[in-house]
């Protein structure tokens, strides 16, 4: 086993994700057909060897601990080590929760404290890669560095960089500012939010901030130090999706119908795991039309679809056109029905001969459990 543990820091801002973040965490929103946005994080880390992996959840968490349970399906269900979902602890008013990441990582220092790794790498689920991360370990030994930063080239002129950090990056990789993106185009050094460090140094940083009276992770206990410890950048050159926003969901969904993306997530440094359900395959009715297009089990196909993913129990009747579309599991489209550009959340049932159209810039949701 690697000498490294995992914390999922599940602080990610929601509300920019509309319907899909109303009911639960950014953590549990479903994609790419059968998964959820966690299980890619989650999975990196077990398919890295490690073995102690600390979930640090904020709020709406019902569905999230119900898609996890006992972490069997990650093989995390162990007598020593294995997976621990921690709620956010409350502050001395009642029903009040912290006001942030490291209010709450104060909160849980004792399973910290008592974990037997000396290497920590703290990563939120907002990122969907696959990356194998005893490598960058030792990266981060090698250069001797306190943290290591991973970040990705990003094309900001084509994908969504708003409200994510931009690394300054000196010679042999030291990073000298983290900034926040300001609108501008080319490629920028991205951080994708994940750090490496001495459990040691976590313990302290976050002992720091709440003498100070500060709460937030990246600003308060990274963005603050960089100038005091020696923080290196670690550049991840694969595929990299972050998810920030209703129009970055859909875009990188939209992406994952492009096969050479579609392999390197899926296969590249390990496979991605999720909660099983035995279903039966999809079933194509005869003169069914499916085009580039993702279909999970359980899929009843009767009319056409094109450019479009379907989850779990997906039933299209006959005459239905989905195009460039996100179904999500149970959806229900009706006969004579036609959807572009358009995400159905789960249970959505839309009844015959109806026409819903969003931009692609700009897709139409529907929510959970809806019948239009």
């Amino acid at each position: 086993m690697i000498d490294l543990m995992g914390i999922i820091n599940l602080n990610e801002a929601e509300e920019h994700l509309g319907e899909l973040s109303r009911s639960r965490s950014l953590a549990s929103i479903p994609f790419a057909g059968r998964y959820r946005l966690i299980d890619f994080v989650l999975s990196n880390m077990v398919n890295s060897e490690i073995s102690n992996v600390g979930i640090f959840i904020q709020h709406k968490y019902r569905s999230l601990v119900d898609h996890l349970r006992s972490g069997k399906d990650w093989d995390l269900a162990r007598k020593r080590d294995g997976l621990f979902v921690l709620p956010p602890a409350y502050t001395r008013t009642p029903m009040q929760v912290h006001r942030g990441d490291v209010e709450n990582l104060y909160s849980n220092l004792d399973y910290i404290y008592q974990s037997r790794q000396k290497y920590v790498i703290i990563a939120g689920a907002n990122i969907v890669s696959n990356m194998d991360y005893r490598g960058i370990l030792e990266y981060h030994k090698n250069t001797q560095a306190d943290i290591t930063v991973l970040y990705t080239k990003a094309n900001c002129g084509t994908h969504d960089c708003v409200r994510s950090n931009i690394l300054g990056l000196g010679p042999e990789g030291r990073v000298l500012t983290i900034s926040q993106f300001k609108d501008t185009g080319g490629y920028q050094n991205m951080s994708i939010d994940m750090f490496i460090m001495k459990k040691d140094l976590l313990i302290e940083l976050v002992n720091q901030c709440i003498a100070r009276g500060d709460y937030d992770f990246v600003k308060h206990c990274i963005i603050k130090n960089v100038k005091r410890l020696k923080v290196y950048g670690y550049h991840h050159p694969g595929y990299v999706a972050r998810i920030s926003s209703l129009q970055s969901y859909f875009q990188h969904s939209m992406e994952l119908l492009n096969p050479h993306i579609w392999k390197e997530l899926f296969f590249k440094s390990g496979l991605i795991y999720t909660k099983v359900k035995d279903e039966a395959p999809a079933k194509y009715i005869h003169e069914t039309e499916v085009t580039n297009s993702l279909i999970a089990s359980g899929c009843y196909v009767e009319g056409k679809v094109e450019n479009s993913i379907l989850f779990r129990g997906v039933k299209v009747h006959k005459g239905a056109y989905i195009k460039n579309s996100v179904i999500m599991q149970k959806g229900n489209i009706g006969p004579g029905v036609i959807l572009e550009n358009v995400i159905c959340d789960k249970d959505v049932h839309i009844t015959a001969n109806k026409q819903l159209k969003g931009e692609y810039s700009y897709p139409l949701v529907i929510k959970k459990g809806r019948v239009i």
